[in-house]
């Protein structure tokens, strides 16, 4: 639901842009009488800043535009004629649109640092939640299961499977620094979406080779964030680490 959300949360906020301030203008006309141009453009901007906290600086700068554009159009006489005789009406609209996009852009910029701050708190949980796994003398077993079920939430995976000690097949990899690669003789790849089929995370512990995350995304979907992968990558060495503190057979 989430996936398809964001899919749809761009064109849908760039239409908003465009129909809420539209809409609002549209609902002061049986009152643009009694209200003064001041308060009419306060409430405009208060659609533009809904705008922007929806979706991007682009809708937030296309709502502003459009505010300004319906003001004009609605609220200033002479009406329904993008027009305006009055100066201080002309410098109203000016303001609603430097206005407009100055706090558009504010609100935008506020979204995405709440986005950065929550998203950054999950990722530390599961770092930490796997740490104080492994603390609490958690078994091996425990510690990879729970990063399996991490692994599936932060890189947005149908699903995923540990395999221990064996490197069948020559699959894309998952690597160190975050990048998804595919690596066989004569052909070096780096994927910027997802591959077909599994893409494998390699778990060391002590320098030893222990097993895999056999990581199973939708197809043809973009890469998580590299932050995500880079967690990731963070996980399976705590996996690593416990089974190689545990002393389990590893594969030379």
């Amino acid at each position: 639901m989430s996936a398809y959300w964001f899919r749809l949360r761009d064109p849908f906020a760039l239409a908003a842009g465009l129909l809420a301030p539209f809409s609002v203008a549209l609902a002061l006309v049986p009152f643009r009488s009694g209200l003064s141009a001041t308060n009419a453009a306060l409430i405009l901007v208060v659609a533009v800043v809904a705008v922007a906290a929806l979706g991007s600086r682009t809708a937030g700068a296309l709502a502003a535009l459009s505010a300004a554009a319906w003001f004009d159009y609605f609220l200033t006489e002479p009406y329904q004629r993008f027009t305006i005789e009055d100066r201080d009406d002309i410098e109203t609209a000016v303001l609603l649109l430097v206005v407009g996009l100055v706090v558009s852009q504010l609100a935008v910029r506020a979204r995405r640092l709440q986005a950065v701050v929550v998203t950054d708190a999950a990722h530390l949980s599961s770092l930490r939640g796997t740490a104080r796994l492994v603390e609490d003398g958690g078994s091996p077993e425990a510690v990879v299961e729970y990063v399996r079920r991490e692994l599936v939430g932060l890189l947005g995976l149908r699903g995923c499977r540990f395999e221990y000690g064996t490197l069948m097949g020559n699959l894309p990899r998952l690597e160190h620094g975050g990048g998804v690669w595919l690596r066989s003789p004569g052909r070096v790849r780096e994927y910027a979406d997802w591959p077909d089929g599994e893409t494998e995370l390699r778990v060391f512990g002590g320098g030893h080779y222990y097993g895999r995350f056999l990581l199973d995304p939708p197809p043809g979907r973009p890469l998580p964030p590299e932050e995500a992968r880079s967690v990731a990558v963070t996980l399976a060495a705590q996996a690593g680490a416990a089974l190689d503190t545990a002393g389990l057979p590893h594969r030379r």
